[in-house]
């Protein structure tokens, strides 16, 4: 691959840490969004190999990982490509998954994001459905090693995500099926794949297609042995049928007719893959070749700047909040304000584009914490935020948003503090200014009645000044906020007035 002369923005790189093989992908955003492949690579590093036995990625497995992880992350750098790393099933599983993420930070300088199920799901669709229009509805399906992941969705945005726990190399290695597998074994091992995908799956879809797609390696060649000549895609009687044949096959017979990185796994794939045809009575499942390196690349592309009317994150949080009957208005109010002084103050915070988001959900949930205790609502406002599941957000992320919210009330974010354990420099700059914003914009609506109708913000000299037009009294509103005067001067350095206008 040659070096570009073009902006480095213009160059992406998705790394995807799955269980069975690491992948890299670099592109080139071309003027109309779309992108042109520049270079690909895959090893079979395995990463789940033992995992689903031992909970833990074994020493040399680590090493292999990181040795993949340290070269593709050189050649990123090497032509200036922003880069999405993220692992599924086999760290996000591992016990030890903390020590791989900060052996990936000091040794690759990758920022590894353990992305939940729900979130692979996410990303899958962005890979697979792109392009595609608002009203077509899509069964996606995506047998990867240690999990399955299943979403129902509209164009290319998901209505519904489901993870199974359950994949092709966890199979395999919970039944030890790596040579041919008695009947008696195959038919525990259908019997076990399908009660785990009943107790993941609905037991109907209303409205979904007859048909999925399968978008996986895994998959693809499960379909390529099972259809029909000139057929695109296989029945689910076909891949019925294929299951018994790739039973009866010993692992020479498979290694001849397979990959052989594919070879012992792929009876346990298509064991799942039947399941999941069976339950959901599905007709067939066509194979497609673009998967979740795609959904990273294509998540790049969206992130590549600020969309401030994409309302999907809000919108993930706001249907959290309501789940446990948070005060829409209140949290509106409060994200709006927080907002406002964000964008107009950079010049001041100096904080990158990408903690906006992350403001805006902690806005949004910082009371959330009410439906557990009044008294200590902002610890439980952390713990909710941090252990849900929010798409689009990866785990990291969710704890920034987490300790935002957490640090709206009671003790400052002080860098010494036991919840910022953990975090980097950068990360509790982050923390400490964006919390010090939110704990303003909540003083502003103390009553949680939103007198505050507009916020004007402006430099004024070495202070910044705030002017309220209000539609009520803002008495509180103010007597409040003059309690965070002493912590915003010494977080930001400037002082702060208000100016009230009705």
């Amino acid at each position: 691959m040659a070096r570009s002369d073009r902006p480095h923005d213009d160059l992406i790189a998705a790394i995807d840490v799955g269980t069975n093989a690491v992948r890299l992908e670099l592109a080139r955003v071309l003027p109309d969004g779309s992108l042109e492949a520049l270079h690909q690579e895959r090893d079979p590093v395995r990463p789940g190999d033992g995992l689903f036995k031992t909970g833990v990625i074994s020493r040399e497995v680590a090493d292999r990982l990181l040795t993949t992880l340290r070269r593709y992350s050189a050649l990123c750098r090497r032509y200036g490509a922003r880069v999405k790393a993220v692992a599924t099933s086999a760290v996000r599983e591992a016990k030890n998954r903390d020590e791989i993420v900060r052996r990936a930070k000091r040794e690759a300088q990758l920022t590894l994001e353990v992305v939940s199920g729900r979130e692979e799901a996410r990303l899958l669709c962005l890979g697979v459905l792109h392009g595609k229009p608002p009203l077509k509805r899509s069964l996606l399906v995506d047998i990867g090693g240690g999990s399955t992941e299943v979403a129902f969705a509209f164009g290319e945005h998901p209505k519904d995500l489901w993870s199974i726990t359950l994949g092709a190399v966890r199979l395999t290695e919970l039944f030890n099926v790596a040579g041919k597998v008695p009947k008696k074994k195959l038919e525990v091992m259908r019997a076990f794949a399908l009660e785990a995908v009943q107790e993941a799956l609905p037991k109907k879809l209303p409205r979904s297609p007859d048909t999925a797609l399968g978008s996986s390696g895994t998959i693809q060649a499960i379909v390529a042995f099972a259809r029909s000549e000139g057929a695109s895609h296989a029945t689910r009687r076909e891949v019925t049928r294929a299951v018994e044949r790739l039973a009866k096959m010993d692992g020479e017979k498979r290694r001849k007719r397979f990959d052989p990185r594919r070879a012992d796994i792929i009876v346990a794939g298509a064991v799942v893959l039947e399941a999941v045809l069976q339950h959901l009575k599905l007709d067939s499942v066509t194979a497609v070749d673009r998967g979740l390196r795609d959904g990273i690349l294509r998540d790049l592309v969206r992130r590549r700047k600020v969309d401030r009317d994409d309302a999907s994150l809000s919108e993930a949080a706001v249907a959290i909040g309501r789940r446990f009957g948070f005060s829409e208005a209140h949290g509106r109010q409060t994200a709006k304000l927080a907002l406002r002084l964000f964008d107009d103050l950079a010049s001041v915070h100096q904080l990158p584009a990408a903690a906006r988001p992350w403001l805006e959900v902690a806005a949004l949930l910082h009371d959330v914490g009410h439906a557990i205790n009044y008294q200590r609502h902002h610890k439980h406002s952390q713990y909710l935020i941090q252990n849900a599941d929010i798409p689009g957000m990866s785990e990291r992320e969710r704890l920034l948003a987490a300790l935002i919210a957490r640090f709206h009330r009671r003790s400052p974010p002080e860098a010494g503090h036991e919840a910022l354990e953990g975090l980097n420099a950068t990360e509790i700059r982050i923390v400490r200014k964006c919390a010090t914003l939110l704990r303003v914009a909540d003083s502003l609506d103390r009553s949680h009645h939103q007198p505050v109708k507009e916020l004007g913000v402006s430099l004024r000299g070495r202070g910044v000044h705030l002017q309220l037009s209000t539609r009520a009294s803002v008495e509180l509103e103010l007597w409040d906020v003059g309690h965070e005067v002493a912590l915003w001067r010494e977080v930001f350095d400037r002082g702060i007035t208000f100016g009230v206008s009705r």
